[in-house]
């Protein structure tokens, strides 16, 4: 991490959401005193893959750009679903990059070191399912050699894959960053430890999060691979049965944990899927609180926030974060929804608790 990206995570600001509505903001570094002993917080430890990839459509001659936009399967590196564009970088916005050359069945891209093959058309302009050539490993390798970080013009600067790395990165598979995590480092981790504050992970291969095209980006997220440890299972189960809160740290660990809730509301440890969207009235039966960053209105991770709050809550959220300069998109500012308690006891022990909370002053 560079020294301005350490100063900018370190002036993050929080806005905290309690279940009665109410709000509080907080710089980022007083989220560790906002959880208690007996909570569990669930985080995404997948890392980021270098899924931007240019080259040369070859049957034209044009350059081209590939962003990968979601697995076909977890088990095979060679079949991706990806968006394509024309000539440009991440400097011009999505919106108004080049489209691609003309694509069909058959085509071949030179991609760096990797030659994919393309085997749908676009279903939209912009959209196409590619096969690499080679192994998984050869794939893979293809990658970390040529891939850049997927990224978009609100950061002009090129990103090293490094930035895109949450503290606690493992697998790479996730597309795009699991950003909500960037709020997460060490020493928040050690004060949980100390605070019995439960932690666990489970990996969810986070998809693209825009495409360009407005009609596609009604289908984000798309599907997206998860896998759940049975240790992580097993803390979910132990903090239901103590009346603790579940905190999820990011929608894709949202995605995950709701995918995987059986009926009688236990999660089932191991690999699955998580597809759709969660939106206005979809329950959420495992996940009480959630630790976001800051998105648009419109965009999947926004409209996900309505299955927590109703609609006058999301406004006047939305109100206080322009209001106070909330910073937007990946490296930007935080939010904490809680479902289950209000702004003024977070951060309180529980009945019982035999720990004392720090008050969230944020000092």
């Amino acid at each position: 991490m560079s020294a301005a990206d350490d100063r900018r995570r370190r002036g993050a600001k929080l806005l905290v959401i309690g279940a009665d509505g109410e709000m509080r903001q907080l710089p980022r570094a007083g989220l560790a005193s906002l959880f208690g002993c007996g909570d569990l917080v669930i985080a995404n430890d997948a890392a980021t893959l270098p899924a931007s990839l240019t080259g040369t459509h070859r049957r034209s001659g044009e350059a081209i750009e590939i962003r990968l936009a979601a697995w076909v399967s977890i088990d095979d590196a060679t079949r991706f679903d990806a968006i394509a564009f024309g000539a440009g970088d991440h400097r011009t916005r999505t919106e108004q990059r080049m489209p691609p050359p003309p694509l069909a069945p058959g085509d071949r891209l030179a991609l760096g070191p990797l030659t994919a093959v393309v085997e749908l058309p676009p279903a939209v302009p912009r959209l196409i399912r590619l096969r690499f050539l080679g192994t998984r490993a050869a794939v893979l390798c293809g990658l970390a050699g040529h891939g850049k970080p997927i990224q978009y013009a609100h950061v002009p600067q090129p990103l090293a894959l490094g930035q895109v790395w949450t503290a606690i990165a493992a697998n790479p598979i996730a597309i795009e960053a699991p950003s909500a995590g960037f709020a997460l480092d060490w020493r928040s981790l050690a004060q949980w430890r100390q605070r019995g504050v439960g932690f666990a992970t489970l990996t969810h291969a986070a998809g693209i999060s825009s495409t360009g095209d407005a009609v596609l980006d009604e289908r984000l997220p798309f599907d997206e691979p998860y896998s759940i440890p049975e240790q992580t299972e097993a803390a979910i189960a132990r903090a239901k049965s103590q009346g603790a809160r579940i905190v999820a740290i990011g929608t894709s660990v949202v995605r995950a944990l709701e995918s995987a809730v059986r009926s009688d509301g236990s999660v089932r440890a191991g690999s699955g899927v998580a597809r759709g969207r969660i939106l206005r009235g979809t329950p959420i039966r495992v996940v009480n609180a959630l630790l976001t960053g800051v998105h648009e209105a419109g965009d999947s991770h926004f409209e996900l926030l309505r299955a927590f709050v109703d609609d006058r809550t999301l406004d006047a959220i939305a109100r206080v974060l322009k209001g106070h300069g909330y910073r937007t998109h990946e490296f930007g500012d935080s939010l904490l929804v809680d479902r289950q308690r209000d702004v003024a006891t977070l951060g309180r022990p529980r009945r019982g608790d035999p720990r004392q909370a720090t008050p969230m002053d944020g000092s």
